[in-house]
């Protein structure tokens, strides 16, 4: 009979974690992984130069993990951010800190980081198996006692599930340990795209009449059923031939997928403002002083520079003063492109479905994970970690941050457990 102390099952960036922490903490331990190798999808992180983590305080942290991060506040009591960071430049892999407290390995390769991970599996004894799949987490009563894979069973008293969302199922994220969780009884929340590019239907979309246009330091906001703001995100944004990316539409996305669900609507109504350090008074007057300068010509070109010429024509469009002499302008026609640049509506039809998106919302339910261990509450020895539970954060190195963290926290007690635990006797 084959046995271990803890078998982690998914060699991801939680599950490589994971049973580093286990073999630290002295446990016999074995990780399970169905691809050739281990870390697939952390290779594809940050473009391929891996945003390890992010240099920020804890708070920071959590704040941007709007999906249910506070879940986190007893983990990173811990095993924080800054612990991820000790951990590579105590194994000789330095980092360097770029825009927003993002981190990444000097080299500006994710291979470097995925190297660090295996070899401090390999100098810790980790049984490392790939190619690999788990059938299904083998229990007696409310007690975990192993995995089965297709020919084999292997037998441990703890288990950790760290085998990712549903994004990129070419690299293995294919929602296996969503089915072997429910399997033993746990709920999943309703899995959404979150960090995705935003798909329109509306007629300058199809068009194409802003596709490539990039604009810097926008704010864009997601707006409920009632027309209030749900969330608003600062940031650059990008109008592309099917609606909307760049990181201020990234970081609605989720937002937008949550509304959507709610009461089955068809549409979420997204309101840009492309001036948001400016108060409305305070645009109306910039607009004046650029018309008084130049009264004779015609408000496209009196304007020029105040935004990119494409949005410009567009907006002056919608507002029916292409033609409109500077010096002719009324009080009305002027408060009128006030509110066409401060207030530019967008209909969001959905955003691009889970497998193309950066991260999956939703997951298995926090309800029934105790937040110091990441133990199951429904079945002794059991484990979860990274993006199978339900927590998603923006894009900066956030989720590989929750999934370093949930990893460390879930194969340090699953070690804990597993000295005093002992198999039941198998049948």
């Amino acid at each position: 009979m084959k046995s271990f102390d803890v078998i982690v099952v998914g060699a991801g960036t939680s599950g490589m974690m994971a049973a580093i922490a286990a073999a630290k903490a002295g446990s016999n331990t074995l990780l399970i992984e169905k691809n050739k190798r281990v870390g697939k999808k952390l290779l594809l992180t940050g473009g391929g130069r891996c945003n390890v983590t992010n240099n920020r305080p804890a708070e920071e942290i959590i704040a941007h993990i709007p999906g249910n991060g506070k879940f986190l506040y007893s983990a990173f009591s811990q095993f924080d951010n800054y612990d991820i960071m000790a951990f590579f430049e105590a194994n000789g892999t330095h980092l360097k800190e770029e825009d927003h407290g993002r981190m990444f390995p000097v080299t500006d390769r994710s291979k470097t980081i995925v190297e660090t991970l295996f070899n401090q599996l390999e100098l810790l004894g980790v049984t490392i198996y790939t190619e690999a799949k788990v059938e299904k987490v083998l229990r007696k009563e409310d007690q975990v006692i192993g995995i089965a894979l297709e020919h084999e069973k292997i037998y441990a008293p703890c288990v950790i599930l760290t085998t990712g969302g549903r994004t990129y199922p070419s690299t293995g994220s294919t929602g296996d340990g969503y089915k072997i969780a429910k399997r033993l009884g746990h709920t999943i929340s309703p899995l959404y795209a979150t960090e995705s590019p935003i798909i329109s239907d509306d007629r300058f979309i199809k068009e194409k009449t802003l596709q490539g246009l990039s604009l810097q330091d926008v704010s864009l906001a997601v707006l409920n059923s009632k027309g209030k703001i749900v969330v608003a995100h600062q940031m650059d944004l990008l109008f592309t031939h099917f609606g909307l990316s760049g990181p201020a539409a990234l970081r609605c996305s989720s937002f937008v997928n949550q509304e959507l669900a709610k009461n089955d609507q068809r549409k979420v109504v997204l309101q840009l403002d492309i001036f948001p350090d400016l108060s409305v008074e305070e645009l109306k007057q910039e607009i004046k002083k650029k018309l008084l300068e130049q009264p004779d010509k015609t408000l496209k070109n009196a304007l020029k520079n105040l935004v990119p010429e494409r949005l410009l024509h567009f907006i002056l469009d919608q507002a029916s003063l292409t033609e409109v002499q500077a010096k002719i302008v009324t009080e009305e026609q002027i408060e009128k492109l006030v509110q066409h640049f401060k207030f530019f509506h967008i209909n969001a039809a959905k955003t691009l479905p889970i497998e193309k998106s950066f991260v999956t919302g939703g997951g298995i339910s926090l309800k029934e994970v105790q937040p110091k261990t990441m133990e199951s509450k429904l079945v002794n020895g059991l484990f979860f970690a990274g993006e199978l539970l339900d927590i998603n954060g923006y894009t900066g190195g956030y989720n590989v941050t929750a999934a370093f963290v949930t990893g460390y926290v879930a194969g340090t007690h699953a070690a804990a457990i597993a000295e005093y635990t002992y198999l039941p006797e198998i049948d």
